[in-house]
This record gives structure tokens, C-alpha cells and sequence, in this order.
């Protein structure tokens, strides 16, 4: 599947002035400024032939002079690796006997492996879960008392194969813990659906995050778990590969325009070096219905990163036998909801997204209406300058005429 991609320029921390970048969109949109790639995109689960199905999907965007990867799993706890190359002929090869054994070094590899520009990972970790009934302060960190966290290495997962759908690209990973005496996941699940997309686009439903054929996306959603509280908060423990010894960055970017993601101003971003890298984006926002909207938003906090120096992670087999066992990992936590308004509590629903990409991250342009806005804002002062000098034109000249006496 081919389709055009827009392509937008990054601000860093600053939001530009309205009056520059009606002026830049004025500018750059007749002379194509915004250009446009193609990429062909093709989802495969690969297949286990020494044994039962496991859950290894390939996602494969080939653009002219390169290939993306995003390998996603459910082998010890949800993980992708994501890899950019700079051929379109760069292919995933799977070792599953060395894959699977207690050490999986090499068993993922993408080769030519002299061809690789860009590689990281993301892996989640944990669900977690607080009591915040008696926190008053909506900015706690964390938001309340601890429940244990649920290991999602400990989960049991759905065959992928089931949810693939190439009509969208689209494929979900749905599962529940494998030990659960206290039966809360009994007629509940936690599930990522992950989508690639072969054109610029944006979803229908909110956050509505601009996505390029350069990116992919997740959505989390909670749904039916009984909650150990009457008011309780959960989050995710994200982790990812460390630059060197640093841990990657995240920025915070603002905007004057909310129509995408109604009260959200801001757009927060994981980057793994300098631009143009590897990053992760999302909204500061989840829902706890569907369809999302302004009435179920739920503010999201993500916690600086930090080395994962004080408990060890749960372990992917994906990250470790494509990057070997001597890694940093960071991590982080986000947190959905705060101890008053909408949360999980009201219809034991919850789904937060996110995209994975390469590249310059996608950044909003001003919407139509607040172009609109700007234009009428921006004219009518200029406008009422005109009107009034024309009425004290016409004023002056109707009373300094000369008048002749008969």
C-alpha cells in the first residue's frame, strides 16, 4: 500500500508565534515545501516452525532508499524493537531455537546489518495500580499508596494471528495474568493494539495524533479489571535502551490549538539522540470511555527517566537477542487520571495511545478553524483602518467643497 506523507518542521521547547507560522503555512504550501514519500507497508506474524505459536509480528515500511522495522512480541513482557535502515532490500531474520533458550544473544538480527542507521526499543513492563482515596494533591507523585504491580512478563496472551487485519495494519495483543486467584482480570483484559499506516493521516478518535507512514502507533486499553479500590489510579512502566550512559530525553511541546485533542495544549516526546532519531509521542491524556472525549479525559503524568539501577526489569527475549545481553535501560512511569473527576472507576474502561517512529516527529500545524480565526483576528484591524479612512475621506470632501452663491 502506497500513500503520501507530509512532512513538518520541529520547533524544540518554543511554540512560534501565530503570526509566523500563518506566515510560514502561507509560504511553504504553495511552493512544496511539505514534500511527500512513499512507503509500502506489510504485516506478517512470523511463523514457529520447531513448536506451538508464538507471537512475533513484523511490521516492514519500504520507502524508496530505506526500511523501517517494528518487531513487536509477547514473549516475556510486550516489547517492539524498532529498526531504520538505509537500503529497501533490508530483511528480519529469526534464529527461534536460539530465540527461545535462556540465551537468546543473536537469534533476531536485520540484515545487512552494515545497513542499520537507527536501532532501539521499547518495553512495558509493569501495571500499575494505586489506591488514591485519600490524596487530595492532584499533582502526588506517585498518585497513591501502591497496589503490587502486575508483571506483564507474567501474562498469557492471545494469538496474535487472530487479530491481524491488513486492511487497517493493524494487530492486537490481548491477555490477562496467568496467576490470578483474586479473579480481578476474570472478565477483563489489557490489550495494545498496534497500527502502521501507509499515508498522512489522523484518527477520528481523539487524541487524534497526526501519524506518517514513518510512524506507528499504540493504543492501550483496560478494560472490564476489577480495581483492588474504590478510587484506584493505574499506570504503565515503560523502559527503553540508554544512550550510552545517559538516558534518552523527553520534551515537553505547546501549542495555542486544541481542536484535535479538545483542552489538550501539549505533546510530550521520548528522544533517542538528536534529530533525526528514533522517538516516541503522545498527548498527555486517556479516557475512560469510548468513544474518548472532553467529558472522559484523564490527565497523564510521565515520570522523568531514570536509570534501572534499583530492581531488575523483566526481561524480553526480543530486546536481548537482538541487542545482547550488556544494555542500560531506563525507565519511566505514566500514570492515568488524579484522585477527583473522570477515572477508570466509571465504566472500568481505559485506553491511552501513542506513536514509534523515526525521523523528525510529527508536529501539528494550526487547524483550519484557528487559521480562520488568525485571518479574521490579523484583517480586521487592517480592514477598520480602511473603512475609517475612507468615511473621513468622503466626510472631508463633502464639507470642503466650495459652495457657489446665487
Amino acid at each position: 500500500m502506497r500513500g503520501s506523507v507530509e512532512h513538518s518542521w520541529g520547533w524544540g521547547h518554543c511554540a512560534p508565534s501565530p503570526l509566523l507560522l500563518l506566515t510560514l503555512f502561507l509560504f511553504a504550501a504553495p511552493f512544496g515545501l511539505l514534500g511527500e514519500t512513499t512507503r509500502q507497508v506489510s504485516l506478517e506474524v512470523i511463523p514457529n516452525w520447531l513448536g506451538p505459536v508464538q507471537n512475533l509480528l513484523h511490521i516492514r515500511a519500504v520507502g524508496t532508499n530505506s526500511t523501517l522495522h517494528y518487531i513487536w512480541s509477547s514473549l516475556g513482557p510486550l516489547a517492539v524493537v524498532l529498526v531504520a535502515t538505509n537500503t529497501p532490500h533490508s530483511t528480519l531474520s529469526v534464529n527461534w531455537s536460539r530465540l527461545l533458550s535462556p540465551e537468546p544473544d543473536g537469534g533476531l538480527m536485520v540484515l545487512p546489518k552494515d545497513s542499520i542507521q537507527f536501532s532501539s526499543a521499547l518495553v512495558f513492563t509493569r501495571l500499575l495500580e494505586f489506591d488514591s482515596t485519600n490524596v487530595s494533591d492532584t499533582a502526588a507523585k506517585p498518585p497513591g499508596t501502591p497496589y503490587p504491580p502486575y508483571s506483564l512478563a507474567d501474562f498469557s496472551w492471545n494469538n496474535i494471528t487472530d487479530s491481524l487485519d491488513p486492511a487497517t495494519l493493524s494487530a492486537t495483543f490481548q491477555g490477562h495474568p496467568m496467576n490470578d486467584p483474586t479473579r480481578t482480570f476474570a472478565s477483563g483484559s489489557l490489550a495494545f493494539r498496534v497500527q502502521a499506516f501507509s499515508r498522512s493521516s489522523r484518527p477520528a478518535q481523539p487524541p487524534r495524533l497526526l501519524h506518517t507512514a514513518d510512524t506507528c502507533q499504540l493504543e492501550v486499553a483496560l478494560v472490564g479489571a476489577s480495581p483492588r479500590g474504590n478510587r484506584s489510579l493505574f499506570g504503565l512502566e515503560v523502559a527503553t535502551l540508554g544512550q550510552g550512559p545517559d538516558c534518552p530525553s523527553v520534551q515537553e511541546q505547546h501549542s495555542i490549538d486544541d481542536e484535535y485533542a479538545p483542552a489538550v495544549f501539549q505533546l510530550d516526546q521520548l528522544l533517542w539522540g538528536s534529530l533525526p532519531s528514533g522517538f516516541a509521542q503522545w498527548r498527555p491524556v486517556a479516557y475512560s470511555q469510548k468513544p474518548g472525549g472532553r467529558e472522559s479525559a484523564l490527565p497523564c503524568q510521565a515520570s522523568p527517566l531514570h536509570p534501572a539501577l534499583a530492581y531488575p526489569l523483566p526481561q524480553s527475549p526480543i530486546v536481548r537477542a537482538f541487542f545482547g545481553s550488556q544494555n542500560n535501560f531506563c525507565a519511566f512511569n505514566v500514570t492515568f487520571g488524579a484522585s477527583t473527576g473522570p477515572g477508570y472507576w466509571d465504566q472500568h474502561y481505559l485506553s491511552w495511545s501513542m506513536l514509534l517512529g523515526v525521523g523528525f516527529p510529527p508536529v501539528d500545524g494550526l487547524s483550519p478553524l484557528v487559521l480562520g480565526i488568525m485571518a479574521v483576528a490579523l484583517g480586521a484591524p487592517g480592514l477598520m483602518l480602511l473603512v475609517g479612512g475612507l468615511v473621513l475621506l468622503l466626510y472631508h470632501k463633502k464639507y470642503s467643497e466650495y459652495q457657489s452663491i446665487n
